[in-house]
């Protein structure tokens, strides 16, 4: 504690005793800013109820009469208002700032999708059309010339194709259109085939899932297959699906390098900007993470979400 170096449950017992003799607006600014030192020293609202609950225990053993006891019991309600007002304010505080992380997220996503949509649909018409103004100048084009123009066709392919791909991995209309599943084994594909790698996906979830946890589970496995290419030196990746009454499961598994999980405090992410985005990412809708690597020894992602809670609220629109 900062303000003094009495510990919490002597300071608790000396609070509860103001408040029976008569608690006045001194006592129970102490008692909110015994709360907010608690608060402060890394202590639960678990850790004060116990110390309160013990510190009245106490009182009550030196209780002379039932009123003495009432009195006491009052107190306590009164001084647990103010020490766990600050544990109340804490977590308004984080559930406000979730929400618009997770309101930010969801922004971002509609602003990929938009974009992704646009490479897809304008782009994609003005390169036909410079395609057909191409093939026009073929056919008239003096021999010489052809060639040149050709080569302007070949490059032209490839910059649709390199778009098409931006635009898939921005936002892959297959995830709003047919659902997950689909969209992880298309995924798995252009992984394999742009890194000569297999990639392959098991099991099913059967219906489809709330459209706010599949973009979820999406992103992480897309995340956590591109890591397994850039970094983990992988020969081969397996996205594993399984739907169980109360959760859907997705663990990414490799054969890479694999990495020392380092010690972290309860709640740190694991090392790796984009294993922390995976982390919130899912945390947004309720669900864990778990990341087991060691080294030479590959890697998996295990991502749970429940679906016993609403994902309806927030959820983009599909299609």
């Amino acid at each position: 504690m900062t303000a003094t170096s009495d510990p919490i449950d002597v300071r608790c017992v000396r609070l509860l005793r103001e408040h029976v003799a008569g608690g006045t607006e001194r006592s129970r600014h102490a008692a909110y800013e015994l709360g907010r030192e608690a608060l402060e020293a890394g202590l639960g609202v678990l850790d004060v109820a116990t110390t309160l609950v013990r510190s009245t225990k106490d009182l009550l053993l030196d209780a002379e009469d039932r009123a003495d006891r009432t009195r006491i019991v009052a107190a306590l309600g009164a001084v647990s208002l103010e020490v766990l007002s600050p544990f109340e304010m804490a977590h308004r505080g984080a559930r406000e700032a979730n929400a618009a992380v997770r309101r930010s997220a969801e922004a971002r996503e509609q602003e990929m999708k938009r974009i992704a949509h646009a490479i897809h649909d304008e782009a994609g018409h003005l390169l036909v059309w410079v395609h057909w103004a191409v093939d026009d100048a073929l056919r008239t084009a003096p021999a010489e010339e052809r060639e040149k123009l050709r080569v302007v066709n070949e490059r032209l392919a490839a910059v649709e194709e390199r778009l098409r791909q931006i635009s898939y991995e921005l936002r892959p209309t297959i995830l709003d259109d047919l659902g997950l599943e689909p969209a992880l084994r298309f995924l798995a594909d252009g992984v394999s085939r742009r890194a000569g790698m297999p990639v392959t996906v098991e099991g099913m979830t059967g219906s489809r899932l709330p459209a706010r946890v599949e973009t979820v589970i999406y992103r992480a496995a897309q995340e956590a297959v591109n890591n397994a290419v850039r970094h983990a030196h992988a020969k081969s990746v397996v996205i594993r699906l399984r739907r169980s009454r109360g959760a859907v499961q997705c663990s990414i598994r490799d054969d890479g390098v694999g990495f020392r999980e380092k010690p972290r405090r309860h709640g740190a992410a694991t090392s790796g900007l984009g294993l922390i985005g995976i982390r919130e990412r899912v945390a947004h809708v309720g669900g864990a993470v778990e990341i087991r690597s060691a080294s030479r020894r590959g890697t998996e992602v295990l991502v749970q979400i429940p679906l016993g809670v609403s994902h309806r609220a927030s959820n983009p629109a599909r299609g």
